[in-house]
């Protein structure tokens, strides 16, 4: 019997992107509960102060109980704002409590630009980014966008001092055996479910 072919990039973005959709509310809720529990005790995200999350779109985990902790703690949080110009850029924006945000292009709520907010990704401590697929080696599949991959493309220029701390959040069931990973993937230092920590080694 021959092997099945393996699945190409958009197939498994598909595939992943199904999975976590068909989750119910009550398993997003209770999947929200389960990463809260995993990380907001956890000594990365205690000592971190300046913090980037995102608005939960499309079945992603939802950290928002996260990023209600940090702000009650004191800490700085951001969240993506896509650039109107070039369209390809991404930054990083300090939101307060209460802020009100509006849809991006893609529909995903985010706060309305200020440059005079935003912060170099190099001077964040902590960078909490959603996915599509992870396996446990820090390969990440976004969306296919590569606004990530493209923020944080000086991480491969950098030999020793590597900083923000990335992290990938998940659903247990975005994790697959082992991703190619192509030469402008960024590679995460571990991902967090709402079950576990897959630390790359």
């Amino acid at each position: 019997m021959t092997e099945p072919a393996p699945l190409s990039r958009p197939q498994l973005r598909r595939m992943l992107r199904k999975a976590r959709r068909e989750l119910t509310p009550s398993e997003q809720r209770e999947a929200a509960r389960g990463l809260y529990r995993q990380l907001a005790q956890h000594p990365l995200f205690r000592r971190a102060r300046h913090i980037s999350l995102y608005l939960p779109a499309d079945g992603e985990i939802d950290p928002r109980l996260l990023l209600r902790a940090a702000q009650r703690r004191g800490k700085i949080i951001y969240l993506p704002v896509l650039s109107a110009w070039p369209r390809t850029k991404m930054v990083f924006q300090h939101i307060r409590p209460g802020e009100k945000f509006r849809p991006n292009r893609f529909g995903i709520p985010e706060p309305r630009f200020s440059t005079a907010r935003q912060r170099k990704v190099w001077a964040l401590d902590l960078v909490l980014l959603p996915l599509v697929g992870f396996d446990e080696f820090g390969g990440r599949l976004g969306m296919g966008g590569g606004f990530y991959d493209r923020s944080l493309a000086y991480l491969a220029r950098r030999k020793t001092w590597r900083k923000p701390t990335l992290l990938g959040l998940a659903h247990e069931c975005q994790k697959v055996d082992r991703l190619d990973q192509a030469s402008w993937d960024v590679p995460l230092q571990g991902t967090v479910t709402d079950k576990k920590w897959y630390f790359a080694g």
